[in-house]
This record gives structure tokens, C-alpha cells and sequence, in this order.
């Protein structure tokens, strides 16, 4: 037995049409005109969002990172400077995602600008925290320093006797080389410990040489 319409053939057809038609023009579609879409991640706008990373993560990725590069390298002075390639790319990038979000694609142009822009911009979004100070040399003119009493990547680094000063802050000293670098502030940048007196542990200084392009630039700004 067919179980059929009590409605004719005709009429069936008739509201058929109707509802393909107002199917067509979106009507009574759940989401349609509410939600925005977008053809390319790329064109999805850049929100703020939640900014906090587990640090166990972070702590493990980044003892991957320094023991691939470790099993690449022959020597100490080799395997910072490859810490110090990879922390570079994430420095640039950085600065185009705070350039953009945050500033409306404006850019530091001032030498003090851009050194209080990494001490506290940069550093409070891969750290969480504005950095401990940040000074200038006395014995030099082109440097300047940015001092973590316990940076975050030298905190869980035991290191072994035979690897010496070995800083796994040239990760950092990367990060805001790329910074400088793509802002237009070539620098050489390193990390170096510094004993503190009463302390167990060495804070660490970024130090930061500026290229002398740069200072012959400031000097014509006034």
C-alpha cells in the first residue's frame, strides 16, 4: 500500500515552487545575514584574545627546540646563534602582529620609542610582564640594556658543567633583534648573565648595540 498527499499533484507542485524560491532568497535560513564569512583566514581581524599559554607547553616545546638544535651544532658559540636565528623569525613576526593590531600599522621611529616598545609592549606579550628595567650603557653610547631577573627560558635550564655559559637567552636576544631589525633598527643583540649578590642565580641582560646608522639617524631627528 502507498500512503499518498491528500493535497493534489498540482498544488504540491504549486508550494514546492514557493518554498524553492524563498529557499533562493535566504529566507527562513538559520545564520544568514548574522554571521560574517570570510573567503581567507588572512582577512579574519586580528582580536586580542586570550593571551595566556600553558607554560608546561611552552617548557616542553622549548627543550625540543634546544636539544634538536643541540644534536645539529658542534660547539656552544654554534648552537646560541642557531637559538638566536629561530627567536629572530618569531621577533618579526611579532612586531607586524602589534604593528598592526595595536598601533593601526604605525611604527616606533624614535630610538627610545622602539626601546621602550620591546621593554614593555613585546615583552608583556611573550612574558606576561613589562621587563625589570631597562638602561642605558655608561661606557658606550650605542648600547642599551633590558635586565629579567629570571627570564622565562633560562628558569627550568639546568645546564651542564661542560657546556659552560651556555644562555638559552640568545633565544630571547633573537626575538628582539627581529624586532628592532624589521622596525628599522639594526642591532646586534646578545644575552649574557650577570651575578647578583645574595643570589643563586644570575639575572640576565639583553644587550643591545645599535648599529651606527641608526644613531647618525637619531642625532638628525633632534
Amino acid at each position: 500500500m502507498f500512503l499518498r498527499s491528500s493535497r493534489p499533484y498540482s498544488e504540491k507542485r504549486q508550494a514546492n515552487k514557493g518554498s524553492s524560491k524563498r529557499k533562493s532568497r535566504g529566507e527562513n535560513m538559520i545564520g544568514v545575514g548574522k554571521i560574517k564569512q570570510y573567503s581567507n583566514v588572512l582577512d579574519k581581524p586580528l582580536s586580542k584574545g586570550k593571551q595566556e599559554v600553558s607554560l608546561s607547553a611552552f617548557a616542553f616545546l622549548f627543550s625540543e627546540l634546544v636539544q634538536y638544535n643541540q644534536t645539529q651544532v658542534d660547539n656552544i658559540a654554534e648552537l646560541e646563534r642557531r637559538l638566536e636565528d629561530a627567536g629572530y623569525a618569531v621577533g618579526a613576526r611579532v612586531l607586524e602582529l602589534l604593528c598592526h593590531r595595536d598601533k593601526g600599522n604605525r611604527r616606533e621611529t624614535r630610538l627610545l620609542g622602539i626601546l621602550s616598545f620591546v621593554h614593555s609592549t613585546v615583552w608583556k606579550v611573550l612574558f606576561g610582564k613589562v621587563a625589570d628595567s631597562l638602561e642605558k650603557g655608561t661606557e658606550h653610547e650605542d648600547e642599551y640594556m633590558i635586565s629579567e631577573k629570571e627570564l622565562l627560558v633560562n628558569r627550568f635550564i639546568s645546564i651542564p658543567k661542560d657546556m659552560g655559559t651556555f644562555n638559552c637567552g640568545a633565544f630571547v636576544a633573537g626575538i628582539v633583534r627581529g624586532v628592532l631589525d624589521s622596525a628599522g633598527f639594526p642591532a646586534v643583540v646578545t644575552a649574557h648573565f650577570v651575578p647578583v649578590e645574595g643570589q643563586q642565580r644570575p639575572r640576565t641582560t639583553i644587550l643591545i648595540k645599535f648599529a651606527e646608522e641608526v644613531l647618525r639617524r637619531e642625532a638628525r631627528l633632534g
